[in-house]
């Protein structure tokens, strides 16, 4: 990889263009983004293993550096660095799923916007062996607010039986065949996972797609059967395309219909009625169908609703033998700490996985929508990854895959960030921070990683986790979100000792065959 930099002026935006690397552009917004196009696009391309006593290191940072690749090899002697890190792979906890995104309408009409070279390439980025080879995609059933309409697959009144269950144009010439191109991409089967936010309005208590509603009835009812079958009938229209769906959420964050005036599509659930609805219809609706092998997740909400809600559901052996997993949203997380929610959790139910659902920088009023080039993004990105796995959670999936520049579209104006930002116009797509903040986890940690335990010499502000892979290589991510460079050494007691340094700002990803 060359260093050599060119400054350009383009556009009143300061370009930094490297012969072989990313092309970046700064919006000043602290940090750059990576401008690609149908002919060309950045990749961190196809990581083989270091030769034995190498260690491979992965980084990017602020300054500028995304996934730039060095090599170094591990030495008897210790460096004598202040900090050392000690691999300790007899303490095994989770083991990885993997790591995505959503395929919202909003993200496929943003794909389907650009030439095809240039959906071709932004597909490539995110799946194929030589991007960051996401795993998995969430697929919203129906509208949901990243959808420039209000719809549901039922909308015909009183259809109990579903006769009138239909796909719509987004799905049928949006996201499915976007997820079957991205299918072909991957080496490996994408694992799909499917979340519905509100039901028919026939069926809601409130009679429409928004605001406070829940269904009609009771669970074991009509309408609760009705809304079981609703599911069957999505995972059977979408197998008709050669798309099998991994799993299913119970629902998009419940609690929001439960929230008076909410301002766009919502099914609101008590952990109580998800519990007795899951026990007596979409449990057994599952079990009988075709499908019974498909993972359910239950919540789908903020994890701050932990272990509370697994409590109500799992506690009931009736609900609880249908479960498999529990779904969470990273909003408000800094009102929850993760030892709490989900280290309690995983320590009341072991045998259920934990799974991050959804989460996208912007979404704060605060500091609303797309910022190109944001830094503390990034950062916030893997703070909250590495948290959440190091609290037993098997995988993290970021919400749409590509926006435009406003952060859209939404028909409800809820315009947030993305680690892909499309500009039809010029057709390209710019690579934000975060996608790099996702690359260090989902290019490295393959299905089946476990994380091991670790240990420090002494207290360190840089964040830490470690895995072994099925290939019995090692994997240690190291976030700085400090103004310093931190300089540390680890040991792997099969091998010795490495020193390495993380530049201030800096997302670190270091690989090596414990062979």
């Amino acid at each position: 990889m060359r260093e050599t930099v060119l400054f350009i002026l383009l556009t009143g935006v300061i370009a930094i263009a490297r012969a072989d690397d990313c092309r970046a552009l700064n919006f000043g917004h602290g940090s750059v983004v990576c401008l690609c196009n149908a002919t060309y696009c950045d990749s961190v391309g196809r990581t083989g293993l270091p030769y034995p006593g190498q260690f491979l290191s992965y980084v990017s940072s602020k300054a500028g550096s995304r996934l730039v690749k060095s090599r170094g090899q591990f030495q008897k002697n210790s460096t004598g660095a202040a900090l050392r890190i000690t691999l300790n792979p007899s303490q095994k906890y989770q083991r990885i799923k993997g790591f995505g995104g959503a395929m919202t309408d909003a993200a496929a009409m943003n794909i389907l916007s650009l030439s095809s070279g240039a959906q071709d390439q932004l597909l490539r980025q995110y799946f194929s062996p030589d991007g960051i080879e996401y795993r998995f995609v969430r697929v919203p059933m129906a509208s949901c607010d990243f959808s420039t309409r209000l719809y549901t697959y039922a909308d015909t009144p009183d259809d109990y039986s579903l006769q009138n269950f239909t796909l719509t144009e987004e799905d049928i010439h949006m996201k499915i065949p976007l997820l079957q191109r991205a299918q072909a991409l991957s080496a490996q089967p994408l694992n799909l996972f499917a979340s519905a936010w509100s039901g028919p309005a026939w069926l809601k208590t409130n009679g429409a797609l928004i605001g406070k509603g829940s269904l009609k009835g009771k669970p074991g009812g009509k309408e609760h059967k009705t809304w079981a079958q609703y599911y069957i009938r999505f995972l059977e229209e979408y197998g008709k395309y050669n798309l099998s769906f991994w799993g299913l959420t119970s629902g998009n964050e419940p609690t929001a219909g439960e929230m008076t005036n909410y301002s766009f599509q919502a099914l609101g659930f008590t952990p109580e009625t998800q519990r007795n609805w899951i026990a007596l219809d979409l449990g057994p609706g599952l079990h009988s169908s075709s499908f019974p092998q498909t993972r359910l997740m239950i919540l789908d909400d903020n994890r701050l609703l932990l272990p509370h809600w697994a409590k109500v559901v799992l506690s009931d052996v009736q609900a609880a033998r249908y479960v498999h997993g529990i779904g969470f949203h990273w909003y408000l997380n800094n009102l929850a700490p993760p030892d709490f929610t989900l280290t309690a959790t995983h320590h009341l139910y072991p045998e259920y996985f934990l799974f991050a659902t959804e989460a996208c920088s912007g979404w704060n009023p605060l500091d609303r929508g797309v910022r190109l080039g944001s830094w503390d993004r990034a950062e916030d990105y893997a703070h909250d990854i590495i948290q959440d796995l190091n609290n037993y959670v098997t995988g993290w999936t970021d919400w749409n895959l590509a926006l435009n520049q406003d952060g859209g579209p939404n028909w409800v104006k809820n315009f947030v960030d993305s680690p892909i930002i499309v500009d039809p116009s010029k057709d390209v797509f710019y690579k934000q921070p975060t996608f790099y903040s996702m690359a260090h986890f989902s290019k490295f940690l393959w299905e089946g990683s476990q994380r091991v335990g670790v240990s420090y010499s002494q207290h360190t502000s840089m964040e830490i986790s470690v895995y072994i892979r099925p290939d019995a290589s090692a994997v240690l991510i190291v976030l700085n979100r400090s103004e310093e460079e931190m300089q540390f050494e680890v040991w792997d007691q099969t091998l010795g000792f490495l020193s390495e340094r993380a530049p201030a700002h800096s997302i670190l990803t270091l690989l090596w065959s414990r062979r």
